[in-house]
């Protein structure tokens, strides 16, 4: 009996183990599983929960627009963590031509009454924040300078479709100023299509409707927009991100040994017409009293009135800006973790640190949040655990006039990202909420869901995976857009990118984004920056640490097949005979052979743990090559420097994620000479991917 009993409890012992959840992660031999699953407990361990707290309150001390002495401590607190922490540390210098000062700026009714109205948040007893003499009236970068009066047009969004609508209804925007509200596109397009509409002049306020009063309790009491809230921003709407005086290259500094020929400002199409942004209180004051025709019923805002389309002739605002544009000294500030094995291959995680005013979610809670990441690796590397590739940590400057910084480093080291970067990660604003969610490049997209399996959601028992996929059996990772720090590596270079974090509701480039705010609203336990921390810190070292750059190369070809059945579906609404992209199809099922073959391969290939090191090179170095296959030299036709035929930012609206740009943009101008070129151009990239595959491929 005792011999029955005994083998019943090493049958379940065994049974227990083979059901058991086996560590098994992309890109590592089978043989290397448990080495990386120890790195990976010591990591988690080492990420103090508590230093996030200490950074976001130190880096958000002051208000710290770029060029000013405010953000060069906040770059020397930077500077400093990272080398406690055992970082290399470099700045990277860079004078770009851009306004950190709104200037002389006026906004008033000037008839049937005079009444001159705020351009600044209202100073709280319960924020002494927002009591501080540096912060700035809200301004709009890049703005026109200039000093009008004249009748007003409500333009809804200000987006292309709107002014389109206003056109249909035989409004004229010549010399109008028009009032705009914030949202469905990047606020510089209100401008630009004002302009290019007549109008001398515009006004951008928030809306009740889309943050304020009728979402919820407004600041201080809520976290929504109160009637004098102000969201600032850059107009910035060029063929090009960056700099704009030196598109393509980098905007070296004017006293340094090697000179770039920057382009005349005359030269440079900077919008000309006045832009000033107000709150919804000011703005209240000019759209309660406009007369003319009542707004189609989708563009009536959250005020208690019947929003009108035109003022009358009776209304009349003067608009007067006068904005100093001049050159600045950015500091971009990279620190390096060198690889043990491969320190030619990158992996970048980054955030921009100059803010509009205090910047507790945006920036500094990426950050925060990468500070807190590099002080956890840093105990690894002096316990001797160091990766095997290079981990950069990159600090952006000058990201809030244009997305500049982060634009001018990558063109100041173009070839050697190209060849090197394995990924870039970008958190900005990157714990401003305790909402978990991603966007990434195909290959990048497991990654991360893996990893958030591995960390828990904080103050409750469960992971964030399931806190984030809820219901769902994977939850949802998005398409990268425009905006942000990653435009430049994954639209210019071809790194595969991703951003990342927790979000929620914010006082979005306002003064009253402070620490005062931040924990009252955004996350008052301050526990969210230690969890993005571990969990892009596991992404970062299962990047840095596999044998095999752990790219999730068949979802290329997933992806793709839905990008394209969609494209069709698009291309039909402008040309309703349209079947298909012929060439592309045929590509499709080329590429997924390869990725299928692939697929199969590794998967031996890791199993066995056979391959030697010098094969293991070669395979990375093509892993990092295939990105490329999407990098076409002639660009996209609304601006070449935007170089990937996968993914851009909408050139309409300029956050949106336009994936297969090339076609996107012929639909949005509805123009089907080109589809044929457009199909040739994919299919050639799509080939050129599944034979940089094949190569790969036949290297295992």
């Amino acid at each position: 009996m005792k011999k029955i009993i005994r083998a019943f409890v090493l049958f379940t012992f065994c049974l227990g183990s083979v059901l058991q959840p086996v560590f098994a992660q992309d890109g590592f031999f089978q043989k290397n599983q448990d080495k990386e699953k120890s790195i990976e407990t010591r990591f988690l361990e080492s990420v103090d929960y508590d230093r996030f707290k200490v950074h976001l309150q130190e880096l958000t001390k002051n208000p710290h627009i770029a060029g000013t002495p405010e953000n060069e401590l906040v770059q020397q607190y930077m500077k400093k963590i990272m080398e406690d922490a055992g970082m290399d540390v470099k700045l990277y210098p860079y004078d770009v031509y851009l306004p950190n000062d709104p200037g002389k700026s006026e906004l008033e009714i000037v008839s049937p009454i005079q009444m001159k109205l705020s351009q600044q948040e209202k100073v709280l007893e319960e924020d002494p924040f927002s009591a501080d003499d540096r912060l700035h009236l809200g301004f709009n970068a890049y703005s026109g300078s200039g000093d009008v009066t004249a009748e007003v047009v409500y333009a809804n969004y200000g987006r292309r479709e709107d002014f389109q609508k206003l056109e249909e209804m035989g409004i004229d925007l010549k010399g109008k100023v028009v009032i705009a509200r914030y949202g469905g596109n990047f606020r510089g397009f209100k401008a630009k299509f004002a302009e290019q509409h007549g109008a001398i002049g515009l006004v951008v306020y928030t809306d009740p409707k889309d943050n304020g009063y009728t979402k919820g309790e407004v600041y201080p009491n809520g976290p929504y927009y109160n009637e004098t809230t102000i969201q600032r921003g850059s107009m910035l709407t060029l063929d090009w991100t960056g700099d704009p005086l030196t598109p393509y290259e980098p905007a070296l500094p004017l006293d340094g040994p090697t000179q770039v020929e920057r382009l005349d400002p005359s030269d440079v199409a900077f919008h000309s017409i006045p832009v000033t942004p107000i709150g919804y209180g000011a703005a209240e004051e000019i759209l309660s009293r406009m007369e003319g025709q009542p707004v189609p019923e989708e563009w009536q805002g959250g005020l208690p009135f019947d929003y009108k389309i035109e003022g009358g002739k009776d209304l009349k605002v003067r608009v007067m800006v006068d904005q100093p544009v001049n050159f600045i000294r950015a500091n971009n500030v990279i620190g390096t973790f060198k690889g043990s094995k491969y320190p030619d291959e990158w992996i970048i995680l980054g955030s921009h640190f100059d803010a509009w005013s205090f910047g507790a979610t945006d920036p500094n809670s990426g950050t925060a949040m990468l500070l807190t990441l590099a002080e956890a690796l840093g105990k690894l590397v002096k316990e001797g655990i160091q990766p095997e590739r290079s981990i950069l940590i990159g600090h952006w400057d000058a990201e809030e006039q244009g997305v500049i910084g982060s634009t001018e480093w990558v063109e100041h080291l173009r070839d050697e990202l190209s060849a090197k970067a394995v990924a870039y990660m970008n958190f900005d604003g990157g714990v401003s909420g305790r909402n978990f969610g991603a966007s990434a490049a195909p290959t990048l997209k497991k990654l991360i869901i893996d990893a958030s399996q591995e960390v828990m959601y904080p103050d409750s028992a469960k992971t964030v995976f399931e806190v984030w996929a809820g219901n769902n059996e994977e939850p949802g990772i998005g398409n990268l857009g425009g905006g942000s720090d990653h435009i430049a590596f994954y639209m210019h270079v071809g790194v595969p990118s991703l951003s990342g974090g927790a979000g929620g509701t914010t006082a979005y480039h306002s003064n009253y984004d402070n620490f005062n705010y931040y924990s009252r609203f955004v996350d008052p336990s301050f526990k969210m920056g230690g969890a993005v921390a571990q969990l892009f810190g596991l992404v970062t070292l299962r990047m840095a640490n596999a044998e095999i750059i752990p790219y999730d190369v068949p979802r290329y070809a997933q992806d793709l097949k839905g990008h394209f059945e969609q494209a069709v579906k698009n291309v039909q609404t402008i040309s309703p005979d349209f079947k298909e992209f012929d060439q592309v199809n045929q590509a499709l099922v080329k590429l997924e052979q390869s990725s299928t073959a692939y697929k199969e391969s590794i998967d031996k290939a890791l199993s066995s743990g056979n391959l030697s090191d010098d094969k293991i090179k070669i395979i990375n170095q093509q892993l990092i090559n295939l990105e490329k296959s999407w990098i076409d030299p002639k660009g996209m036709y609304y601006g070449d420097w935007y170089k990937s035929l996968y993914v851009c930012n909408d050139p309409f609206s300029g956050y949106a994620s336009w994936i297969l740009p090339g076609i996107q943009y012929e639909v949005a101008i509805n123009r089907t000479e080109k589809l044929e070129e457009w199909d040739e151009r994919y299919a050639e990239a799509i080939l050129d991917l599944s034979s940089k595959i094949d190569e790969i491929q036949k290297m295992f």
